[in-house]
C-alpha cells in the first residue's frame, strides 16, 4: 500500500513521513521523481504509445534522470493494451473495476508492475489486493487524516487529585 501525492499545502513531507512511520510506502514525492503519464498526457500526445515513447525519448536524453521511472495511467483495458505495447516500468489502472483489474493482472503475467488507485477506501482495500495488482495507492493516507488532539500538561506537587479535563496553573 502507498500514498498519492495529495496532501495538505505545507505538510507533504511530515505526511509523507507518516506514512512511512505506519508501515505504508510513498508513491513519489513531487513531480519531479517519477513521470507520470496522465490522461491529459495520453490526449495531447494522441494516445497512449507516442506518450510513453515521447517520456522515454526524454528521458534517455537526460544525464541525472536516466533511471526515472515512468508510469502511464489507463482507464480501460484498451488504453491498457496500448501501455502493456509501450513497455512503461508501471501502470496505473484507474478506476477499474475489481474484473477489470483481474483481466489486466492476467493480460499482464507480471511483465509490468501494475498499480491500482482512484475510489480505493480502507473498506475496499482488501478485494482490491484480492485481484493480484502489485500496489495500491489511496489518497486516503494522507488527505483524509484527522489529527490526533494531544497535548502534555505539566503539573506541581501540589496538584494531587486533578479532576480529568480541568486545567490547573
Amino acid at each position: 500500500m502507498i500514498d498519492t501525492r495529495k496532501t495538505f499545502p505545507g505538510w507533504r513531507l511530515a505526511e509523507k513521513y507518516a506514512v512511512r512511520c505506519g508501515g505504508a510506502g510513498n508513491h513519489r514525492i513531487g513531480l519531479f521523481d517519477e513521470i507520470l503519464i496522465k490522461e491529459n498526457h495520453v490526449e495531447a500526445a494522441g494516445g497512449v504509445l507516442p506518450a510513453v515513447k515521447a517520456a522515454k525519448t526524454w528521458r534517455s536524453q537526460q544525464h541525472n534522470r536516466s533511471a526515472i521511472p515512468i508510469e502511464v495511467e489507463v482507464r480501460n483495458l484498451g488504453e491498457f493494451r496500448s501501455a502493456l505495447e509501450a513497455e512503461p516500468d508501471r501502470i496505473l489502472l484507474d478506476n477499474f473495476a475489481l474484473d477489470a483489474m483481474r483481466e489486466a493482472v492476467n493480460l499482464a503475467r507480471g511483465a509490468v508492475l501494475l498499480e491500482a488507485s482512484g475510489g480505493i477506501t480502507l473498506e475496499t482495500l482488501a478485494e482490491v489486493a484480492a485481484t493480484g495488482v502489485d500496489r495500491i495507492s489511496l489518497g486516503a493516507l494522507t488527505h483524509s487524516v484527522v489529527p490526533l488532539d494531544l497535548s502534555l500538561l505539566v503539573r506541581s506537587s501540589a496538584d494531587e487529585n486533578p479532576q480529568p479535563g480541568s486545567h490547573h496553573e
